[in-house]
């Protein structure tokens, strides 16, 4: 296990200090991505805490279809009334719970309804801990907003129950579909950023995840910061360092992301792009300033290139790859479910 990874077990449970008198978000979630890339699943538990109103916490869930459209689902309870470990990945608010080995839940909505129980396992590639540093995971200090991978590749199985209303019913079964579980917290969310992760390529035993954020600094935004990480048969690459992040370069659009970078004797190159129906808007409150418009779909098509230190060079292609573009701006042209 890598230095990064050993850190881990302090950066899975809950971060957020009742109390503490500023503002705070953070979320657990899970996705599950159909190998075909027809369908997906993505739950999330959240805290929101803005001063000097009382924080709450929040379960979400979508299902995603390409053909059939989408269904999501969310519940807003009390923070008290939800349970968050302060040193695992478990937590559970309004009967959704999600832990390491499972996900479980049921929500319903004037668009539908959504019940699920999975079985998340064995984990199969190293976690991903984003930054090089320990001290950047410290509260207070820059950057204010945090992330980690502690499962960045397993397998799914279990059933998803998707009720879009009138008798509508489709019962999934997800039989060892591609899985990932992350958490991140901070003071906000970046005025304008990118993420990205896909495990179902059309090679085997390949995990990639990457962001890209340009953050507001007084009243500049920041160069845009690019980070990936590939875990590919049992070897890791981290493209995270201070001279890496140098070298990387990272576009944003409002449909598509794209990424360069090289660091470790490793080239990456990377395009992930979405189509406006495989796309589920959702709107992310911050503790101060506008709203994020998260432009989510777990649908995306991907494309990447890697050249590995010892000349190998792999190209693969997806349909199953998760693409979340975060932006301020309300004039996206996307339907916002939630």
């Amino acid at each position: 296990m890598s230095a990064r990874a050993a850190a881990l077990p302090g950066l899975v449970g809950v971060r957020y200090r009742a109390g503490a008198g500023r503002g705070h978000v953070e979320s657990w979630f899970m996705k599950a991505n159909e190998p075909d890339g027809r369908r997906a699943l993505w739950v999330r538990c959240t805290i929101f805490a803005r001063p000097p109103l009382a924080p709450v916490a929040e379960a979400w869930a979508i299902a995603f279809d390409r053909h059939r459209g989408h269904v999501a689902v969310k519940s807003t309870v009390a923070f008290e009334s939800a349970r968050f470990a302060r040193d695992a990945l478990d937590v559970e608010v309004d009967g959704c719970a999600l832990s390491r080995e499972q996900a479980r839940g049921a929500l319903a909505s004037g668009r539908g309804a959504l019940s699920w129980d999975v079985a998340i396992g064995p984990s199969l590639a190293e976690p991903i801990v984003h930054f090089p540093a320990r001290a950047m995971y410290r509260d207070g200090l820059p950057p204010f907003s945090k992330l980690v991978t502690p499962v960045s590749d397993a397998r799914a199985s279990g059933e998803l129950r998707v009720d879009r209303g009138g008798g509508d019913v489709d019962v999934w079964e997800l039989g060892g579909w591609p899985a990932m579980l992350g958490h991140n917290w901070g003071k906000g969310n970046a005025e304008l950023y990118a993420w990205t992760h896909c495990n179902a390529w059309d090679v085997e035993g390949l995990a990639f995840e990457a962001m890209s954020a340009r953050v507001r600094v007084g009243p500049l935004l920041s160069p845009m910061a690019t980070a990936a990480f590939v875990r590919w048969r049992g070897k890791s690459w981290d493209l995270s360092r201070v001279r890496a992040m140098t070298n990387n370069r990272g576009s944003i659009s409002l449909r598509r992301w794209e990424m360069t970078g090289e660091d470790g004797g490793l080239r990456v190159a990377c395009d992930v792009a979405a189509e406006n129906d495989d796309i589920v808007g959702l709107h992310y409150a911050n503790p101060v300033g506008p709203i994020t418009h998260c432009l989510n779909t777990k649908l995306a098509r991907a494309r990447l290139e890697l050249r590995l230190p010892d000349g190998q060079t792999v190209t693969t292609t997806s349909r199953a790859a998760a693409l979340e573009i975060g932006t301020i701006q309300p004039d996206h042209g996307i339907r916002m479910f939630l």
